[in-house]
């Protein structure tokens, strides 16, 4: 929190999402942003990383640590381990994928239209925003019920169930759309 006052009483290089709260100054964010996109982060995915960056920071304070000594190096570790974090994460859906893939070639032998529904199918879950994807995948080929998606996932059960339909929803209507049903 020390930081954060001696920020405060400095008042500069304020960037847009800077306040008196802010634990980021604009060149600690720009750097931040500089290691996200070095480490392979997409242009779209760099506010959110930033935005992480920020919460842990304020979230060490909130839990009465002492605040970095270096506050960038700091952060710029954060971010680097965040840039990991999404390739990892983005492999494992790619393995997911693949896992399905080939289970559903193993459950409906290889014919043309099983091929294209298939391939539709992968497309429209790639479509999918990830939170709609992740329920769907783990409620229609992992077989859990509503109740232990939410108690993993810690969000309500009726948060579980409108993403559901929602992302059945969806898919169902790219199928309708793109003529494979």
């Amino acid at each position: 929190m020390a930081v954060l006052r001696r920020k405060a009483r400095r008042g500069q290089g304020e960037s847009v999402h800077d306040g008196p709260d802010d634990p980021l100054d604009a060149a600690q964010e720009r750097r931040v942003r500089a290691v996200l996109a070095l480490g392979g982060v997409p242009q779209s995915d760099l506010l959110d990383g930033v935005q992480q960056v920020r919460l842990r920071l304020l979230e060490r304070a909130a839990k009465g640590y002492e605040a970095p000594r270096d506050v960038s190096a700091w952060a710029a570790v954060v971010a680097s381990n965040l840039a990991m974090d999404w390739h990892r994460a983005k492999r494992r859906q790619e393995r997911i994928g693949e896992r399905l893939a080939s289970l559903r070639q193993l459950e409906h032998p290889s014919g043309e239209d099983t091929s294209v529904l298939s391939l539709a199918v992968a497309q429209g879950l790639d479509e999918l925003p990830d939170a709609q994807r992740q329920v769907l995948v783990l409620r229609f080929f992992a077989d859990l019920p509503v109740r232990d998606i939410a108690h993993e996932l810690g969000v309500p059960e009726g948060t579980v169930k409108s993403r559901l339909h929602t992302a059945v929803r969806s898919l169902r209507d790219r199928l309708h759309e793109d003529e494979v049903v």
